[in-house]
């Protein structure tokens, strides 16, 4: 079947009014014909080359021939006899990729290598062969799109073929764009196959070689790819969406109208540019109704505007906004801040006369060549610029992009073919990346374990899918280190490790010096990328050392980094304990010693809930029996009985607050959980001279965890020493008096 007979894209009719150019659908028929003639050469180029080598030389006018009749010879011969399902001489299948790539612009190595790209799969042709006759990089491109036997490899033969196909394209991304223009032909002829198996086919195009089609760049095979994937598993929309494609082509079309106005202003400033009507394929269309429930003539495509230089493409805004009402929520720079894919652009939407909106994109001619066929339009990224070769032997790439590496970071750690199929489909589904840049350090005494010059101690940018938390950035910054992140800091405040990101956010991870911390089961539900979920996985399932051994751990039920038994059994026990911190208790100094109230004769106490020291401002509250309750004039409770209308009490110390009494005091240390907490925090209070009275440790979220200890100060002078002296403990972000730390840790959050 013939590829124009199988492509269920926007009709001949529409696509002539303001199409995206289709790959050339009649030079595949000429290229049909040609190959029933044989490789009979006229004036030394095959019938069937002579089409590819014009297009070729469209974009490549200096281009050797030679090499590309030498693999077609070689080519035919060795399909010579083979049929494909059409009917059609196999041969006619990798000449129809070489045109696809030719007119994507494709070098010739690339185009060499399309031609043979299945002659070691489905002939006799070998590796050795190819390498001998085209030389090593002909060789590589041809490995890297030849598919695994499903006889040696079974079920995981296409997880394993996808696989070695991205760790090739680590190194020559040259070997995808083969691969997608092999899928975009069998795509197109994929009519004669059974109904399930195009239905299976389509599947793994969506789910996997359409997106690697985005982030390569390459928008000409990704929109095509995405109709005829649209035409086999959603047929009923597919048609309902091209009906409503030729209902509007018979119509007058607004867009025409205003590429007119906009090519007249453009002229009268003196801005040379092309003005054209880009259509949208079907996918978008479609994405259109469902977004706004309705399609006009103005939806079915946006106005293109092509100038030379970048800043032609400010100067055009500029006229636009000036001389049209533009849509202000739509203008979006690419061109300052390029996608990940090297798409670069402008795009905004102005307002015709009759107040249809034009979507409208501006850029320069390289840059419409590089949206259009992505890294393909580079040519060759490996040839030396000014013969500077890359460092260390490499080879400069600059179409390795952040996505590229960190997938074939975490495929190294994934054997299990189900598991990394599973997960390049996941993490394909990305459709955006984010730029995040990293503080990394030594901080508050967190990074003291991090050498300098390992991970911790660096800084830069990271590359991370949109919606990535804290978490995903702490595993894909620090590896199997993040293990021990206990925190993060965000744009300079404290968060959460389940804090999601966003583009330009500035990032200081806390990296705990204990290698005995790990990850919690609760991190799985924060991390988008398959990178910290197999390092999670990994870990959670590795089993935990001998209690009482150094480096043991026991998570707890929320994820906090629990302590050693020892520090278990006493946090368990100052649980427990009938004095929790919160109620009354009568200090060893006696209230009427320290304080006294303007109500004669009564008996003082001091306030459990915010337990008040000399010099604090404090008033006072008549309670049942004549006794007055003195509490910290900050103290919420004072806030709630004045609502209820009791009358305070004045209160003031003794000695013009004199601080030379012992006291009690209630104090909340805020921290990032990890191990040995409770102890070194209990030995800075004993080192100051403070004895615990009791203590509370309420159950870890998010890696955040609150100490509440009722201390027994030999001098209230010196708590704030006290407070400082707990806030220097490696983790704790904050420590407050009670009373006050509630509302603050509410603020907090």
């Amino acid at each position: 079947m013939s590829a124009e007979a199988t492509n269920p894209g926007i009709p001949e009719a529409a696509g002539r009014k303001r199409g995206r150019p289709r790959l050339d659908v009649r030079g595949l028929r000429r290229i049909g014909r040609a190959a029933l003639l044989g490789p009979t050469p006229r004036d030394g180029l095959p019938h069937a080359l002579e089409h590819v080598a014009k297009v070729h030389r469209g974009h490549h006018p200096d281009a050797d021939l030679d090499i590309l009749s030498k693999a077609y010879v070689l080519a035919e011969s060795s399909h010579r006899g083979q049929m494909r399902k059409s009917g059609e001489p196999y041969i006619t299948h990798p000449l129809a990729v070489t045109l696809i790539l030719a007119e994507l612009g494709a070098e010739t190595t690339t185009l060499t290598a399309s031609l043979l790209h299945d002659t070691v799969e489905d002939t006799e042709v070998t590796l050795d062969q190819v390498r001998a006759e085209f030389g090593a990089e002909v060789c590589y491109l041809v490995d890297g799109v030849t598919k695994l036997e499903k006889v040696d490899y079974g079920a995981a033969a296409e997880p394993e073929t996808f696989r070695k196909m991205l760790v090739a394209t680590g190194n020559d991304v040259r070997v995808m764009s083969i691969k997608l223009a092999d899928r975009l032909h069998n795509m197109r002829t994929l009519g004669v196959m059974r109904p399930e198996k195009q239905a299976r086919i389509a599947k793994v195009t969506r789910d996997v070689l359409i997106p690697l089609a985005e982030r390569l760049g390459v928008q000409a095979l990704k929109s095509e790819l995405e109709d005829l994937v649209f035409a086999i598993l959603h047929p009923e929309e597919h048609a309902t969406t091209r009906r409503m494609v030729l209902e509007h082509a018979g119509r007058p079309d607004p867009l025409a109208a205003i590429a007119d106005r906009v090519r007249s202003t453009l002229h009268d400033a003196g801005i040379e540019a092309e003005v054209h009507v880009f259509a949208r394929h079907l996918v978008s269309v479609h994405r259109v109704l469902l977004g706004r429930g309705e399609v006009t003539g103005a939806d079915l495509g946006r106005l293109l505007v092509l100038v030379a230089e970048d800043a032609d493409c400010y100067a055009v805004l500029g006229e636009l906004h000036t001389c049209f009402t533009p849509v202000v929520s739509e203008f979006k720079d690419f061109i300052a801040a390029p996608k990940f894919n090297l798409y670069q652009s402008l795009h905004t939407a102005i307002t015709g006369e009759a107040g249809e909106i034009a979507e409208t994109l501006i850029r320069t001619h390289q840059m419409h060549r590089v949206a259009e066929a992505g890294v393909i339009a580079l040519g060759n990224p490996y040839t030396p610029t000014d013969g500077a070769d890359a460092p260390d032997g490499e080879r400069a790439d600059p179409t390795r992009p952040g996505w590229l590496s960190r997938l074939l970071e975490w495929q190294r750690t994934t054997p299990d073919p189900d598991t990394f199929w599973t997960s390049l489909r996941d993490d394909l589904a990305q459709d955006r990346e984010i730029t995040v840049f990293c503080a990394d350090g030594l901080s508050d005494g967190l990074s003291a374990g991090v050498a300098e010059g390992e991970p911790g101690g660096l800084g830069g940018a990271i590359g991370l899918p949109a919606g990535a938390s804290c978490v995903d950035a702490a595993y894909a910054r620090h590896g199997e280190a993040a293990h021990c992140c206990i925190g993060a800091r965000v744009n300079g405040r404290l968060a959460t490790l389940s804090t999601v990101l966003h583009d330009g956010d500035s990032l200081h991870l806390l990296i705990a010096p204990d290698s005995a911390a790990g990850p919690s089961p609760e991190w799985l539900d924060h991390a988008r990328t398959p990178a910290a979920r197999l390092a999670i996985a990994r870990r959670l399932a590795e089993p935990l050392p001998t209690a009482g051994r150094p480096g043991a751990r026991a998570m707890g039920p929320a994820g906090d980094h629990p302590h050693d038994d020892a520090e278990a059994g006493q946090g368990a026990a100052l649980r427990n304990s009938p004095d929790d911190g919160f109620s009354s208790w009568s200090s060893s100094t006696p209230a009427s010693v320290l304080a006294v109230a303007d109500l004669p004769g009564a008996a003082l106490r001091l306030a459990g809930c915010c337990t008040p020291v000399p010099p604090d401002t404090v008033t006072g509250f008549a309670v049942r029996g004549g006794t007055v309750t003195v509490h910290r004039a900050l103290c919420p409770v004072v806030a709630r009985m004045a609502a209820t209308g009791r009358q305070p009490v004045g209160v003031r110390w003794r000695g013009a607050g004199k601080t030379g009494h012992g006291c009690r005091v209630t104090l909340l240390a805020e921290a990032f959980s990890r191990p040995h907490l409770l102890a070194d925090l209990t030995e800075v209070i004993a080192s100051e001279g403070a004895a615990v009275v009791s203590a509370a440790v309420e159950p870890p979220h998010e890696q955040r965890v609150r100490h509440t200890y009722t201390l027994q100060l030999p001098n209230a002078a010196g708590l704030p020493a006290l407070m400082r002296a707990m806030r220097q403990v490696p983790g704790v972000f904050d420590v407050l008096r009670a009373g006050r730390a509630r509302q603050a840790a509410t603020a907090r959050r």
